[in-house]
């Protein structure tokens, strides 16, 4: 290994080091460390510290002029790029704060409608058809669910309690009746694997900000083993050494889910975040609040719950397309051609069997008070 490669994994253990710190999420973690990488093989394994702003710049525009990467991925790198000189390399230079941010793109959400949420469902079982049916149920992100705890389903008070969500907020949210039954079968077969761990003596399960070395005995106890457990060991994805519990991988849903959009014969882009985008607006539709529904999505500012009342207005077509109104007044015959050499506008609907032919709409000249048809 050249030292060029030596300085490399050096800075690697750097940025790993302070990002977990900072204690930014595993996924932030494995996503700057991927960047900073990429940015360093793209520079021929020159040391950040021997580049500055134009070869920030020039790695920025590689990615979006030849890689053609979208504007959240471009931001992503940038803030990666901005991690690396500033909290690690304890860069905080005046040319820092000039590298512009590409900005983003309003975009309206998937969203299913009730019956096609059904149809999914229906081709949707076992574990990853309960997680479906929760997410859906909660409005819970896939990480959300898949890390739920034993401790956090309350069905006293029918509530989940979403840990260390997105930007590290805890939320309540509802426990839908529905999944009361399935939810506690399912809490007694991860009860089952929990006894099996326990009579082999297997490590705990992963346990956040290091509650694990305050409670040394939690990560092995009932209370806080996962509700929906993976059926086979895997290596802690921090040490890559301790072989553990982990929860069901996201994979599985995600594949089981177009599995299930596929047989459902649904014509829609469907991701997993769809689930969570039509718990929200089914919401609206039923008149639930628009701040109550910013509470239970975990969204900080209630604009970005708004994204949902536009769909709304598009879902519940308050608004008549001209086309409709013009129909209103047209005979039953508007199907019919018109007649070689047009035909007068001396009839009510003529201008609607304009529209719906396709023909030109008749107008009157100016030389003549016979109407004719208007050149296209």
């Amino acid at each position: 290994m050249d030292s060029g490669s030596k300085r490399s994994v050096g800075l690697m253990a750097r940025v790993v080091e302070r990002a977990r710190y900072l204690h930014y999420s595993l996924r932030t973690e494995e996503a700057y460390v991927n960047w900073v990488r990429q940015f360093v093989r793209w520079s021929g394994l020159r040391h950040p510290e021997e580049m500055g702003q134009a070869e920030v710049e020039a790695f920025l525009s590689h990615l979006a002029n030849e890689r053609h990467v979208s504007p959240s991925t471009h931001r992503q790198a940038l803030s990666a790029l901005m991690f690396l000189y500033k909290e690690v390399l304890g860069t905080d230079l005046p040319w820092m704060q000039e590298i512009g941010r590409p900005l983003p793109r309003p975009r309206i959400p998937v969203v299913l409608t009730v019956p096609e949420v059904q149809r999914v469902l229906r081709e949707m079982s076992g574990e990853t058809g309960l997680v479906a049916r929760l997410l859906y149920g909660t409005g819970m992100r896939l990480m959300e669910g898949l890390r739920l705890r034993v401790k956090d389903v309350d069905f006293t008070r029918r509530v989940i309690i979403v840990r260390d969500g997105k930007g590290g907020k805890d939320r309540v949210v509802m426990l839908p009746r529905a999944l009361e039954t399935p939810l506690r079968a399912q809490i007694r077969l991860a009860r089952r694997t929990w006894e099996v761990d326990r009579a082999a003596e297997r490590a705990g399960v992963y346990m956040p900000h290091a509650l694990g070395v305050k409670y040394p005995r939690s990560a092995e106890s009932w209370i806080w083993h996962w509700v929906f457990p993976s059926r086979t060991l895997s290596h802690d994805p921090r040490s890559g050494e301790l072989e553990r519990r982990h929860h069901l991988h996201e994979k599985r849903l995600q594949r089981d889910l177009k599995s299930a959009v596929v047989r459902a014969r649904i014509a829609k882009p469907v991701s997993v975040h769809t689930l969570r985008h039509s718990f929200a607006t089914h919401l609206l539709q039923n008149g639930t609040d628009i701040r109550t529904v910013q509470e239970l999505l975990g969204h900080s500012d209630v604009s970005t719950t708004m994204i949902y009342t536009h769909v709304l207005k598009i879902a519940a077509g308050t608004t008549a397309s001209p086309l409709d109104l013009a129909l209103q007044d047209a005979p039953d015959d508007v199907s019919a051609p018109p007649p070689i050499g047009g035909y007068r506008a001396s009839e009510p609907g003529d201008t609607a069997r304009a529209l719906c032919t396709g023909a030109a709409a008749p107008r009157y000249g100016a030389a003549a008070n016979e109407p004719h048809c208007a050149a296209a």
